[in-house]
C-alpha cells in the first residue's frame, strides 16, 4: 500500500493564527486539492494529520469540525480525489496528550490503522511540531513554505533528511516520481 500522510492547515488549506472556526474559514491553497487528486490517481491513500486544539479551547465544537472536514471531502471530490481518514487531536497543548504533534501518537495511530510500517512514508507539513511528529516515528518528513512553512524553514532545526518545497503540489511531484 502506498501512503501519505497531510497536516491540514497551511498545507491543504490557508492557515490562520486565530484558527479556521467554521467551514467559511476553510479556504483551500490553490493546487492543493488537485495534488491528492493525483495522488489517489497513482495509486497513494491519502490520511490527514492535523491538531485541533480550537476544540479543547471552546473556539468550535465537534459538529463544526465535522463540517469543516465535510466541506474539505467535497472539494476534493470536485476535483476527482479523496481523503481516506482523517485524525485529528482534539486537545490543547497544556492537556499534554500523546496524541498532540509533535508527539507521535496519532501518526503510530495511522500506521496502526492502515497495516502499514511508517518507514519512510512521505509526509507532509508546515510546522516543525509536524516534522517532528512524522520524523520520530520513521516517516519522510517534508517541509511545505506554504502556511507557516517560510517561518519554520527560516528557524532551522528540521528534522535530519527533511525535504523542502514550495507547496503541495510540489511535494506531490517529487512523491509520485520517487515513491
Amino acid at each position: 500500500m502506498k501512503l501519505v500522510i497531510l497536516d491540514r492547515d497551511g498545507v491543504i488549506n490557508k492557515d490562520s493564527d486565530h484558527f479556521i472556526k467554521n467551514p467559511d474559514e476553510w479556504i483551500p491553497i490553490a493546487g492543493s486539492l488537485e495534488a491528492i487528486a493525483l495522488l489517489n490517481q497513482h495509486g497513494f491513500h491519502v490520511v490527514v494529520a492535523t491538531n485541533q486544539s480550537g476544540v479543547a479551547r471552546g473556539l468550535f465544537d465537534m459538529v463544526t469540525l465535522n463540517a469543516i472536514h465535510d466541506k474539505m471531502h467535497h472539494a476534493v471530490a470536485q476535483v476527482g480525489g479523496h481523503i481516506d481518514a482523517i485524525f485529528y487531536c482534539p486537545h490543547a497543548a497544556v492537556d499534554n496528550c500523546e496524541c498532540r504533534k509533535p508527539k507521535s501518537q496519532m501518526i503510530e495511530d495511522i500506521g496502526h490503522r492502515f497495516s502499514i510500517d511508517l518507514n519512510n512514508v512521505a509526509s507532509v507539513g508546515d510546522a516543525l511540531r509536524d516534522l517532528q511528529a512524522f520524523a520520530n516515528v520513521g516517516c519522510q518528513p517534508m517541509l511545505v513554505k506554504t502556511g507557516k512553512g517560510k517561518q519554520t524553514l527560516a528557524a532551522g532545526n528540521l528534522p535530519k533528511d527533511t525535504l523542502v518545497f514550495a507547496n503541495l503540489a510540489e511535494a506531490v511531484d517529487y512523491i509520485i516520481e520517487h515513491y
